[in-house]
């Protein structure tokens, strides 16, 4: 039997189509055509490569001089690798150097997925989402975005997690520029625990204009059921730096006290 014979027949043992061969080596299906037609034969790193993949000896492969134990039948996908519980895939697309699609998960697999859209226990990239991850907008229980942030722990510009850090920060504990949660913490906050730097809003609030329910301290001090016009007016000059949306929403709280 020739080489190109023990390879087709190796192939066919394996479940595998040409293509199929070829996306596991890194190659093209015309190469994996032409060994088994006879046209040429692999260089010396693939033939070692096409030895380990099929479970024979380098010999066997090029002599048929070894016995070999036909290997198992294998699922693939372009690119896409499949060990237990674990799997990845990655794009041939690529985006400043970066693959479009880059997905890389499994219990026991804690490498880095890479990618314009990434997918992983640590993902990084633009779009992100993840156990870590770091992106322009990213999602996953601890999460990093520049722009954007949702997770269990979140940084990133606009955040919002269970704890929160960002220049508009939302969660259970917010710490921002702009911070609403359950504990805030910032130039401005809104919160049952508010602290500010210059305005805190909340069920005890503490601040230079401090507006509450239960408590306020600060320089000005107001409490719930103060006439709306008098807040709005407070915290229009306390805010004027704050684009005029995000004075809108601190009145919005202050007047819904």
């Amino acid at each position: 039997m020739e080489f190109q014979q023990r390879l087709y027949e190796l192939r066919k043992q394996a479940g595998l189509s040409q293509e199929g061969l070829a996306n596991l080596l890194g190659i093209s299906r015309q190469a994996v055509q032409k060994w088994e037609s006879g046209a040429s034969r692999p260089d010396l790193d693939n033939l070692v490569a096409l030895a380990r993949f099929f479970k024979v000896s380098v010999d066997y492969l090029a002599t048929g001089e070894a016995v070999c134990e036909p290997p198992q039948p294998v699922v693939t996908a372009h690119r896409s690798h499949y060990h237990a519980l674990q799997f990845e895939y990655k794009s041939r697309r690529t985006l400043f150097g970066l693959p479009l699609v880059h997905v890389r998960f499994g219990p026991y697999n804690f490498g880095v997925a890479r990618g314009i859209f990434a997918v992983g226990n640590i993902a990084v990239g633009v779009f992100t989402l993840g156990g870590l991850s770091f992106g322009v907008f990213s999602l996953g229980g601890l999460c990093v975005g520049l722009l954007l942030s949702l997770g269990g722990i979140a940084l990133g510009g606009f955040a919002v997690g269970g704890l929160a850090v960002g220049l508009l920060a939302i969660g259970g504990c917010a710490v921002g520029l702009v911070a609403l949660g359950g504990g805030a913490f910032g130039a401005y906050a809104i919160g049952g625990g508010a602290v500010g730097t210059k305005i805190a809003i909340g069920g005890s609030a503490k601040a230079p204009l401090a507006i509450g329910i239960q408590s306020a301290s600060g320089l000005r001090t107001y409490f719930a059921g103060t006439d709306p016009a008098l807040l709005e007016s407070a915290i229009r000059t306390s805010a004027a730096g704050l684009p005029h949306f995000l004075q809108d929403l601190l009145v919005l709280f202050a007047c819904s006290l």
